[in-house]
């Protein structure tokens, strides 16, 4: 059973965000301020859904001191136009956005979807395998992926994609099928959530030797994990 935190100083809405995720079989917490929602947070979290303007802490203050420690996959629930929300959110790690007013189809498909990217069931026998490419080591049972030996700081997001390029090096990915097969959604347009993760991603992988980036992006087709020489 997913444990889910919702931080949104909007109780109504928390409430009616309670119900329905309790009949989707969730666990569900509830704080109303930034401040108190890092108090609930715990290792037992797998989503966090967390609303951008709030008293006392707003939401991306919020995100920024619960990435100090935790990994664990972020929801935001941005005013509907605010792009500006949106991108700062996926910046500070955010794993994706959902305008306000939504519909409860919506909020369960992005919630399902993050879900099925993230979690790791307990008690998998596969936490020792691996994929390993070139200097990359990836376990995806720990979700803990290595660079010559060093640990990544990654966003649970950013591994899967890491994941996904590593099974198709050299391979033209379009955005579309990234869209769709990593962060399980249609790609919308104006949707900045996918370009954001891979620059992010693109940040954390040092270059190759020769200085050329890891990932390139191929306008107007998509991106290519560059194989290096």
């Amino acid at each position: 059973m997913p444990h889910i935190l919702i931080i949104d100083d909007d109780v109504e809405l928390s409430d009616l965000l309670k119900e329905v995720l309790s009949f989707e079989s969730c666990e569900v917490s509830t704080a109303y301020n930034g401040l108190d929602g890092l108090v609930a947070m715990n290792d037992n979290i797998d989503l966090v859904l967390l609303d951008v303007m709030m008293p006392k802490l707003n939401g991306f203050e919020t995100l920024k001191q619960l990435r100090e420690k935790w990994d664990v996959p972020v929801l935001m629930l941005t005013a509907k136009g605010e792009e500006i929300d949106r991108v700062v959110g996926l910046e500070l790690g955010a794993d994706d956005y959902l305008p306000k007013p939504f519909s409860e189809r919506e909020l369960l498909a992005r919630i399902r979807a993050i879900l099925r990217r993230t979690q790791v069931t307990k008690g998998d026998n596969q936490h020792n395998d691996f994929v390993i490419y070139r200097d990359i080591k990836l376990y995806p049972g720990r979700l803990e992926a290595y660079c010559n030996g060093e640990l990544l700081d990654l966003t649970s997001t950013e591994f899967a994609l890491l994941h996904y390029f590593l099974l198709h090096p050299g391979t033209v990915l379009t955005k579309q099928g990234l869209s769709l097969d990593v962060l399980g959604k249609r790609l919308a347009a104006f949707d900045r959530a996918l370009d954001m993760h891979v620059s992010n991603l693109r940040k954390k992988l040092p270059d190759w030797p020769n200085g050329k980036p890891r990932i390139k992006t191929l306008r107007g087709r998509g991106y290519l994990l560059v194989e290096g020489d």
